[in-house]
């Protein structure tokens, strides 16, 4: 089996890493780098429950090869607090109920992170449409839903 060692960045850190060929970014992040909040659901990009931002943009981890990811910049739910404070996305989800056993909620945030990243006013019909890739079978999706919509209306008002 061919090892390979990458330079990326992940959550603000650089990170040196040998993987091997095979490795998933999921696999790496959880096994190499310890970063258990990246979920395993189906390990065949249908679920999102190992959703996380490559270089910006929503990716299943379970899909991409950890050689791909030299040179990146990685995003995991780990990485969305700052200075201890939640993301304004994990405190509206939190605060209205949108979660419940909490194995979707890392791939939920991050695809509400990365529309809100790109689209800072989206319509309930564009947050449907980010986060339709993301299964969840506790919370039925609309308090979900409507959490996305507070958080952009919390972040239209704190940047305006």
């Amino acid at each position: 089996m061919s090892y390979h060692r990458i330079t990326l960045k992940v959550n603000g850190s650089l990170e040196v890493v040998d993987i091997s060929g095979n490795m998933t970014l999921l696999q790496m992040l959880r096994e190499k780098l310890a970063l258990t909040g990246t979920k395993n659901g189906c390990a065949s990009g249908e679920c999102g429950a190992c959703t996380v931002l490559m270089n910006g943009d929503a990716v299943n981890s379970c899909m991409v090869l950890a050689a791909e990811c030299d040179g990146a910049e990685i995003i995991t739910v780990e990485g969305l607090a700052k200075n201890g404070e939640m993301d304004v996305v994990q405190k509206t989800l939190v605060d209205l109920g949108a979660v419940q056993c909490g194995f979707c909620t890392p791939g939920v945030l991050i695809s509400a992170r990365a529309l809100l990243n790109r689209n800072p006013h989206p319509t309930e019909f564009e947050i449907r449409d980010a986060l339709s890739g993301n299964l969840c079978r506790c919370t039925g999706y609309n308090r979900i839903v409507e959490a996305v919509k507070v958080a952009a209306e919390i972040e239209g008002q704190e940047g305006a």
